[in-house]
């Protein structure tokens, strides 16, 4: 598979397509990949991002560190923010060993899909679980009690654990037919709405009633408006 898979795949692989294994280090390369996808999504509008991540056993070969700079790590920083705020929902297929990179990819991503053999480790950075914006993903999706011993000790989590934890949605054997399933039903909500509700769920922890109640009624005024020229369209002519 390549890093990036256009759209007019065959029917049976619809949406645009994103491998990561687990082992990838960070890199340009990844960074370009990942844009790569941002830019045929957006292109293509309501198509859905399917990420593969994880893969094989882990080798135990550390990860390469010639290149990684902060300035890398801010161009990553933003194209995972970039990945999270797509107008079409971004599904995560995981199994095997996810670390490094791949997991901050999975925390970017709306809906998540695991093998029964995930193995899930933070990166880790010189012996030492790395405190890039993960850390805040981390936080602000399971709340600090849960995360608290992903981020200052590493533990690794099964696939179970994932799913209690809330890292992932479901455990299946039948990766490919659930995600095939998940795909058909995240066509159905691609869109501006999509993204004002994921904008809303991610700044709801960071952000007071007060501050909030705004934003909220203006996504509620314009789920409004648009029902109501939904309705005058769909009115029978007299």
């Amino acid at each position: 598979m390549s890093s990036v898979d256009s759209v007019a795949a065959p029917a049976h692989r619809p949406g645009v397509h994103l491998e990561v294994p687990g082992s990838r280090p960070l890199t340009p390369e990844l960074v370009a990949a990942v844009q790569e996808v941002c830019d045929r999504a957006e292109e293509l509008g309501d198509e859905p991002v399917v990420v593969h991540l994880g893969g094989g056993p882990d080798d135990g070969t550390p990860p390469a560190t010639d290149g990684v700079a902060v300035h890398l790590v801010n161009k990553w920083e933003r194209a995972l923010r970039r990945l999270e705020r797509l107008e079409t929902a971004t599904v995560a297929v995981v199994s095997g060993d996810c670390s490094g990179p791949a997991v901050e990819v999975l925390l970017s991503c709306d809906y998540r899909i695991a093998g029964p053999d995930l193995r899930l480790t933070l990166p880790f950075w010189a012996g030492e679980p790395w405190p890039g914006m993960l850390v805040y993903r981390l936080a602000n999706q399971l709340g600090v009690a849960r995360a608290r011993s992903l981020v200052l000790f590493g533990t690794a989590l099964s696939a179970q654990r994932a799913a209690e934890v809330g890292l992932v949605d479901e455990v299946t054997e039948t990766v490919a037919a659930v995600t095939a399933e998940r795909l058909a039903r995240a066509r159905d909500f691609a869109g501006t709405e999509l993204a004002i509700r994921r904008r809303l769920l991610l700044d709801a922890a960071a952000t007071s009633f007060e501050d909030a109640l705004g934003t909220h009624l203006a996504a509620c005024d314009r789920a409004l408006r648009r029902s109501d020229r939904t309705a005058v369209r769909e009115a029978p002519a007299r």
